[in-house]
Order: structure tokens, then sequence, then C-alpha cells
């Protein structure tokens, strides 16, 4: 059940007297490692909402997220904040199940993303695909996903929430951008910097989709723990088909270099442990370095023809994705789909046929 606000300033309660609540919320994440409390699904939740409507004051604001960072957000706290997030943010939807990617807000500056030359080998598959995410925030300032496509030609800010959803019945591929699309919590993008880190709202982030209706949700994670807790607050949300990724940069981007720990959750069976190794598949190698945004782009044109250095990183994902998304049987007959999308063309014709869209 998702909680709601039951006043607004000006109706029965005042600002001063949700300011009050909200203190009372802040001295439950705020105390000591022994005598903090934390709060409820609907406390979150209500907590969420005096946030984002700026009734709380900026300090109390900068104070909560700072200590809930400290202590560390419980799963129904999570569970609480994702349901504001599901009823205030934007809504998509989609004729067929999508898979949805939640990562890092703050970007990539290490290791070359892949996750766009994914996303568009899963839409020539004829897979609806959804990413989030906003412009270059604290505390990494990494590239985003709207300069990554831009730099392939598709400019996808600065668009309405119908057009964005045009692109995803038309080309089965959307990127809701938070300035656009969810200008609330955008809001609170600054106390990132002035608090120095990664607040909960970045574990809400890469749980939370725009999608309505059946998808596969892909969460990137770097420490175990926040998978844990991603699981149990998503099954509380209601979220029964999950694919956790300890990506590169905490991304869904799967890594060459190395096996990549997963985890798949379904309904009506147990969580499972999958282990990943892209040597078995002929995909192992040296996972490529972020450069600049012209060099990514030249790599990734090469990469979507099945060329470059970027290519076995693309086959690999892209494989592992037609996989979890039912697309192929098994691993390898995905990476060998992945291939064939590559040197078939398709890939490159699904970016062509975008851009005809914003000519």
């Amino acid at each position: 059940m998702v909680a709601t606000l039951s006043a607004k300033p000006g109706s029965a309660e005042s600002a001063s007297e949700l300011r009050a609540r909200f203190r009372t919320y802040l001295g439950k994440v705020g105390s000591g490692e022994h005598t903090s409390s934390g709060l409820s699904r609907e406390e979150a939740a209500e907590a969420m909402e005096l946030m984002l409507d700026g009734i709380a004051t900026p300090a109390q604001i900068g104070a909560f997220l700072i200590a809930h960072r400290i202590r560390r957000p419980e799963p129904q706290e999570l569970t609480g904040m994702l349901d504001v997030y599901r009823q205030r943010g934007p809504v998509l939807t989609s004729r067929t199940p999508a898979l949805c990617f939640g990562m890092p807000f703050d970007g990539r500056s290490r290791t070359a993303p892949i996750y766009p030359l994914t996303a568009l080998v899963l839409a020539a598959a004829n897979i609806p695909v959804l990413l989030h995410g906003s412009g270059r925030m604290p505390v990494k300032y990494g590239v985003t996903s709207a300069e990554l496509f831009a730099s392939l030609g598709l400019s996808l800010t600065g668009h309405s929430l119908d057009w964005v959803q045009s692109s995803l019945d038309r080309y089965n591929l959307a990127l809701v951008h938070q300035p656009d699309h969810f200008p609330a919590a955008e809001q609170l993008i600054p106390y990132r910097d002035e608090i120095g880190k990664r607040p909960p709202l970045a574990s809400l982030e890469l749980m939370w989709t725009a999608h309505h209706g059946a998808h596969l949700l892909v969460s990137g994670f770097v420490h175990p723990p926040t998978e844990t807790r991603a699981w149990k607050a998503l099954h509380l949300a209601g979220e029964t088909n999950l694919f956790t990724v300890k990506g590169l940069e905490g991304s869904t981007d799967l890594p060459i270099s190395r096996a990549c720990v997963t985890g798949r959750v379904q309904p009506d069976r147990e969580p499972e442990r999958l282990v990943l190794h892209p040597r078995d598949h002929g995909c192992y190698g040296a996972d490529p370095a972020w450069q600049t945004l012209e060099h990514w782009s030249q790599q990734a044109l090469a990469a979507l023809g099945g060329q470059g250095l970027l290519a076995d990183s693309l086959r690999w994902n892209a494989g592992t994705y037609l996989w979890q998304a039912g697309m192929s049987s098994n691993l390898q007959a995905g990476v060998e789909q992945a291939e064939a999308l590559l040197q078939s063309g398709a890939a490159l014709r699904q970016l062509e046929q975008m851009r005809q869209l914003l000519s």
C-alpha cells in the first residue's frame, strides 16, 4: 500500500506542524547505533514526501540524508521511499514485458559504459528497454546516459513524457531524464554535493523504474549488503522479477575481465546466485577504460557492427540480457544471438531509425 501525506500547507496541519513531525523522523534515523529505531514504511514515505515538497527545511533534509547514509537505510524504509517515487514520478508502459536498468545517477568515470549499446541491441531484438538518469552530479560527476546517447546522434533530453512514451512504443527504447520528468526529485541533487556522499536516494534510484507493468528490473550494486537490502525492499514493494549485478562501478555492465556475481529473483522461486564466466563464452579480456566522449562514440559505433575494442563487452552484456529476458534458452545461445544482431547490422539499423525520429 502506498503511503501519502494526509496534509499539505494550508490544510489541517500547517507546515510548521509537518516540520515538527519530520524532526521526529530525523531523531529516529539520527540516534546512535544502539538507540536508532528506524522508520516504518509509512514514516519513510512521509519523510520522502516532506523532502520532495520542500516542507522539510534545508537543514533538516541535509541532516536526514547524511544520518541515513551513516546508519544505512533499512529495507522497509527504502520501500516507503520507493512507494513515493512510484506515485509521484513519471509513468511509462509497454505492450510487452520490458527490461528496466537501474544504474548510479552520478555516472561513470573509470570504465567505458556498455549499457547504451546493450540497450540498442535489446531494442533491435524487440525488447522494450527503459533507462533513467540525470545530468552530471555529485559525488562522481561521471559521464551520463544522455551524453553517451547524444554522442551517437540521439538527443534524448528536453522532450515531454509523451514523446518518451512514443519512443518506447516505436523504437523499444526510452530514457527518463529526471530534470525533464521528475523535477521534484531533481531539486534534492544539490544536497549530494553539500554532504559529500551518496545519500540513500542513490540506493533508491537503483531500484526505481518509471515502468508500470510486467518487467525485468536489473539493478547494479557494489557491496553485498546493498544487494541484500535491495532484494528485501523490492520484495516488500511487490517486485518479483529481479536481476542484480555486481557490475562495473556499480552499474549493470557485466565485466569481461573477471567472473561476474549476479543474483536472480523470480516469482515463486528461491533467490538464486549466478556467477557468470565470460571466459567460458569467448568474451574474456580487459574491461575497456573510459577516455573521452569522442573516443567512446567511435568505439561504440564499431561495436554496434561487431568490431573494435568494445565488441566483446557488448556481446557478453547483450547476450546475458537476451538470456535473462527469455529471448534465448541459455547464456551461450544469448551470446550467439547478440553476435548475430551485431553482424547482421540490426543494432546499427536500430540506431539509424532512432536518429530519423530526431531529425
